[in-house]
């Protein structure tokens, strides 16, 4: 009887935390999304840079290139050594722990002399694996021909490759290994960002509603400050208090909130049969009804053995079964006019497509002018 003046209290706290809960679920408007600036929007001139190299990977067990199909491998180890002073000019390298391979690296935008980036190495030749093996010091260079890093250390690869006589097992790419942070960068890319007196804000998505939401966001909280130039880009000059400093107004601006309009769009990869469709997809009011033919054939042979003492011999004897579905369990569902994607989805449904049926359907629908919405094929 003690236990009761707990367990009412407990009751009371329960009451009140979900009272509490339910205040801050009803301040959550589930129909608006709202989206930072900083996340729909590239900055002009704010990117990464592309790096590629070519470099040895030394140090593998027997995996590496085999140096009949691969000359370029036998050439840059030759190059290598002549550089340290070892002369192997006419001598016949017949060594399988060397393989050649390609660098690649993404170099982040304002990256300053002596910073890290990771690398990407993959083999160019007949090499097995990369598993334990170690780069040697290669540059990486950018389009321009010139170099802005250097790229060196042991290489780590995820995936793995067993063989036996009989039998193999492998297990993701073994011939692709990763570096974390293993190029130094050597040479920076200009880019005066303080001294700019404008900059562009490039949408991801363009879209005329979107950057015009933009420019009024921006010019509500500093006036006069954004304009659009066309569905993909918006322009901003710093105003007042800001002017001359490109980099402040930034700090101020891409942490706005803008509602993001999109264009209804289903996107169809006919190879997984995947199928994304966006909200604001609306169909007219149309009937679909899907149905096919189906054959079955089935073969369950029986084994015919002949009578005790007799001559037979032991017969296989053929049964087959074959059953045919033409769809006449099929229906027809209507789905009505300004339809939204909540109810062409339980429309679709309740005709118990597949995703690959509703590839079809949706194909099909948009052909005859029913679908408000553009079909983008993978």
């Amino acid at each position: 009887m003690r236990s009761f003046p707990r367990i009412r209290r407990f009751i009371r706290h329960a009451l009140r935390a979900s009272a509490t809960l339910a205040v801050l679920l009803g301040c959550v408007s589930p129909g608006v999304a709202r989206t930072r600036i900083k996340d729909i929007v590239n900055v002009e001139n704010v990117r990464p840079n592309q790096l590629v190299g070519y470099g040895l990977v030394v140090g593998l067990a027997g995996t590496g290139d085999r140096m009949r199909n691969s000359p370029f491998t036998e050439e840059s180890m030759q190059a290598m050594l002549e550089r340290m002073g070892v002369n192997i000019r006419g001598s016949d390298m017949k060594t399988q722990n060397v393989a050649a391979v390609s660098i690649t690296a993404s170099m982040p935008p304002f990256s300053r002399t002596g910073s890290s980036i990771d690398v990407q190495v993959a083999a160019l030749g007949d090499a097995s694996s990369l598993q334990g093996g170690t780069l040697i010091a290669s540059s990486l260079r950018a389009l321009d021909g010139e170099i802005y890093a250097v790229a060196q250390g042991p290489v780590a690869v995820s995936g793995f490759k067993a063989q036996g006589a009989a039998a193999s097992i492998s297990r993701g790419v073994s011939t692709s290994a990763r570096i974390a942070g293993g190029a130094i960068v050597e040479r920076e890319v200009p880019f005066a960002l303080r001294t700019a007196t404008s900059l562009k804000l490039a949408l991801k998505n363009p879209d005329f509603t979107t950057a015009q939401r933009i420019v009024t966001a921006i010019n509500g909280r500093f006036s006069g400050t954004a304009e659009m130039l066309d569905p993909a880009t918006v322009e901003i000059a710093p105003r007042g208090g800001f002017q001359g400093s490109v980099v402040d107004l930034m700090t101020q601006i891409e942490t706005i909130d803008v509602d993001v309009d999109q264009p209804a769009r289903i996107v169809i990869n006919e190879a997984s049969g995947t199928v994304v469709m966006g909200a604001d997809v609306r169909i007219s009011s149309v009937a679909v009804a899907q149905g096919g033919l189906t054959i079955s054939v089935t073969e369950t042979p029986q084994v015919s053995q002949p009578g005790p003492l007799s001559s037979g011999q032991t017969t296989v004897v053929p049964r087959t079964q074959v059953s045919v579905n033409d769809g006449g369990d099929a229906h027809l569902a209507l789905i009505g006019g300004g339809a939204s994607l909540k109810t062409l989805v339980s429309g679709l449904n309740a005709l118990g497509v597949s995703p690959r049926d509703l590839i079809t359907i949706l194909q099909a629908v948009k052909s005859a002018g029913a679908l408000q919405a553009d079909i983008e094929v993978q």
